[in-house]
């Protein structure tokens, strides 16, 4: 059942009918309802949406665009779409929707929240784009009552169109306070203040038409709400203005790169804006336990403009909307964690441990009234003075089996994108590789062509050109090369690159990669010979450099792009002693690169993997094991074509003795309470991951796509966690039990990783739990 912290007082009835009338303990900002489950989040806000529009069937609404919005959008189609039967009129009876007759939402004024700037509204990466297609056209909004934002249309000076003012797509905003130095920097300037001209009559626009009335919006990274970033004034009004760099690095995906979205300004209402309206409906929507910690900082921390989402304590009707996972860190809810349910020793491990980091005291000084005046310490079973070191005995076994030594074992490693393996487990994978009695088999489910930037693919194929051009690929000579030549040797393409790293040989390097990037040509395109080689190659730059950055591609580029992922995977186990037999690229069907991607099929996404099972008859298997909504959604879709894929094989034979290793990687962490086994980290591990890192997936290491938590490679967030899992350890443990111990190994320990061993059955528990969150039932 979904549960409400908060006394409904003042709620609507959809609000009422899904929320429950728990005392809270602890005061928040907002009023904020949780629900079960991903869909249910849509669900909730498109009932409170069209009971909204019920009332007010010509009033001021402004939606949010992004991934968070698909089940809202839905939802809202199919109970438009359902009205007038049964199940429609069920549904709304169920979820509160008191509404006799049925919306209309032609009559609806709508305005855009944001967009990037410059970008042409062509563009389907654009904002435009977006709102024109699911709402406008989606919803039927009336096209003449929207306020939208089209760059191509804002004036610029002397009618010139952004390309000609901004021909690199960069417009400094220092031009505001300063002379230009040039011609070009004169007509820039004007420019910039005839958008602001522009920004401001936007403003007034929306005031004019008394404000925005429903106001949908997510929360980023920071805590931004539309654009308005971690220090927005909280009577910021519509205005072009930078970002930083977390909201960068979300955006990096929309736009093709971090190289772009760093030098992209953009247009947003700002935080007055939405509050202009003292009666605004304002609710701000967020899934999964990567958001938790804005979330909390948002509800619980005073007014302030380091939290953007405060300035909603301005409005009576505003609301947070939360799954479980992202209401996990609010104070109410880690009570209820501690409190709702019988005490198990997570509970324990998790209190001490948090005890330890809060008063920062190391275990072996935390004293038993520090235990006892700590709010949940005190209600550990049993509470005595060996509480603390109890919990250090059973931390140790967790170092003691992440340290176990493993003999005569079957590993299935798998990853949703290349290098989330090497990054989730690499020092452990490495260890146990050295036994040559254990055989380790690799995959990565799917293409990952996304990751793959049209600068690099073009860089990549002028290689090939220039090797070509002095006859330094010489199988493309051979008689049969073209038939059947191509499909042999690919394991000496890996050997001949990795050998040039060995060697430094940098020009050696790019032409082995020439050799690879040649044989994907040809399985792509079918070319017969040098020259269609050449011209498929022409071919390819040519769509390359004429597309927008972050356009969808060809399907035949996508999968060039995803076999320049697929070299970069066979390199990093071929440093591991891997062939190519060892490691496989499944390229799954639901990833298609759309914003709402596919589910997972059983024909076309699990079969594939139980046919991969039954191959290699694993003892082990790994997979990335995030929570509800962290990471990308394909982390969360892997993983249930994986559990169809045990399930189905499970029914063909007995997998009592199976095990299956959970791990998290950038996107998400363990806490150590969560944890069954810590493994050391030395620095000669981390140097090793980092290299290996550093030179096979090129295509990474300028970190184009990054996680907002790091500006850079995603090696060196992934050392940073690890240095910051011992610290958090080394806390309770003290450091003595590193650098004084017995074991060489733990001398050497300069971080450590986590992962959750399970069983099958508790694995597939945890998945179908993880699918009622992100699916419903």
């Amino acid at each position: 059942m979904s549960q409400q912290i908060l006394l409904p007082e003042g709620f609507s009835a959809v609000e009422r009918k899904v929320c429950c009338q728990t005392p809270r303990k602890y005061p928040v900002n907002v009023p904020y309802i949780t629900v079960d489950n991903f869909p249910k989040l849509g669900l909730l806000t498109a009932m409170r949406f069209l009971e909204w529009v019920a009332e007010n069937p010509e009033g001021v609404i402004s939606l949010p665009t992004g991934k968070t919005p698909e089940y809202f959008i839905k939802w809202t189609q199919h109970i438009l779409e359902s009205w007038n039967t049964r199940e429609g009129e069920k549904l709304r009876k169920d979820n509160g929707l008191e509404v006799s007759k049925k919306p209309s939402l032609g009559k609806l004024r709508f305005v855009q929240i944001d967009e990037f700037y410059p970008i042409s509204s062509a563009q389907q990466n654009s904002f435009y784009h977006y709102v024109s297609n699911f709402y406008i056209k989606g919803f039927g909004l009336d096209p003449k009552r929207s306020l939208l934002i089209n760059c191509d249309e804002i004036p610029l000076w002397e009618g010139l169109h952004f390309n000609k003012v901004f021909p690199e797509a960069i417009v400094d905003l220092g031009l505001r306070y300063r002379e230009p130095k040039n011609r070009l920097e004169e007509v820039q300037q004007k420019s910039i203040f005839l958008i602001d001209d522009w920004c401001t009559n936007y403003e007034q626009q929306i005031r004019e038409m008394g404000g925005i009335g429903f106001f949908l919006g997510g929360i980023g990274p920071d805590g931004h709400i539309a654009f308005n970033t971690r220090g927005s004034d909280h009577h910021s009004t519509t205005r072009l203005t930078a970002t930083n760099f977390e909201t960068q690095a979300v955006a990096a995906g929309d736009l093709g790169g971090i190289e772009i979205s760093r030098n992209r300004l953009v247009i947003t209402i700002g935080l007055q804006t939405i509050t202009y309206n003292p009666d605004a409906v304002a609710i701000i929507f967020a899934a999964g336990e990567a958001k938790a910690p804005v979330v909390r900082d948002a509800l619980e921390e005073a007014p302030s403009n380091r939290y953007p989402a405060t300035v909603l304590t301005r409005l009576k009707n505003a609301r947070f909307y939360l799954t479980t996972g992202a209401a996990s860190m609010l104070s109410d809810v880690v009570d209820h964690y501690y409190t709702g349910s019988p005490w198990t020793e997570e509970k324990t491990e998790r209190a001490v441990l948090d005890l330890c980091r809060r008063i920062n005291k190391f275990g072996d000084r935390v004293t038993i009234d520090d235990l006892k005046q700590d709010p949940y310490c005190r209600l550990i079973p049993g509470l005595n003075a060996n509480t603390v070191a109890q919990v250090m005995d059973d931390i140790k076994k967790k170092i003691d089996r992440g340290t176990e030594s493993l003999g005569h074992q079957v590993f299935y490693h798998t990853g949703p994108h290349h290098d989330d393996i090497m990054l989730g487990l690499l020092p452990h994978i490495h260890r146990l590789s050295r036994n040559e009695t254990n055989k380790s088999h690799f995959c990565v489910l799917t293409s990952g062509f996304t990751a793959v930037t049209n600068r690099f693919l073009i860089q990549k194929l002028e290689d090939v050109l220039y090797f070509l051009d002095r006859e330094e690929i010489q199988m493309v000579k051979y008689p049969d090369f073209f038939e059947r030549g191509y499909k042999h040797k690919y394991d000496k393409d890996v050997y001949h690159y990795l050998i040039k790293v060995a060697s430094g040989q940098e020009i050696e390097r790019r032409r082995g990669f020439a050799h690879r990037m040649v044989r994907n040509l040809i399985e792509v395109y079918g070319v017969k010979n040098e020259n269609q080689l050449r011209d498929a190659i022409h071919d390819v730059l040519s769509v390359a450099r004429n597309s927008y950055d972050g356009a969808k591609m060809p399907p035949k580029i996508q999968t060039l792009k995803g076999m320049i992922r697929e070299y970069e995977e066979e390199l990093v186990w071929a440093c591991f002693g891997m062939t190519k037999n060892e490691v496989r690229h499944l390229r799954l069907g639901f990833y298609t690169g759309d914003i709402f991607t596919e589910k997972p099929e059983r024909q076309r996404d699990v079969l594939p993997i139980l046919e991969e099972l039954r191959r290699i008859q694993p003892t082990v298997i790994s997979l990335a094991f995030d929570p509800e909504g962290s990471g990308p959604d394909t982390h969360y879709k892997v993983l249930q074509a994986i559990a169809d894929a045990i399930r189905l094989w499970g029914e063909e034979k007995d997998l009592s003795q199976l095990r299956i290793w959970g791990y998290r990687n950038v996107w998400y962490q363990f806490h150590a309470a969560d944890a069954t086994h810590i493994v050391p980290v030395s620095l000669n591990a981390m140097g090793i991951m980092d290299y290996t890192f550093t030179n096979c997936y090129l295509s990474q290491v300028d970190a184009s796509f990054p996680s907002y938590r790091h500006d850079g490679k995603f090696s060196d967030l992934s050392k940073r966690i690890w240095v910051d899992q011992l610290r958090q350890i080394q806390l309770l443990l003290g450091k003595p039990f590193f650098y004084q111990n017995e074991s060489p190994r733990l001398r050497t320990t300069h971080g450590l990783l986590y992962f959750k061993e399970m069983s099958v059955d508790e694995f597939l528990l945890s998945a179908r739990e993880l699918e009622k969150s992100m699916e419903g039932a």
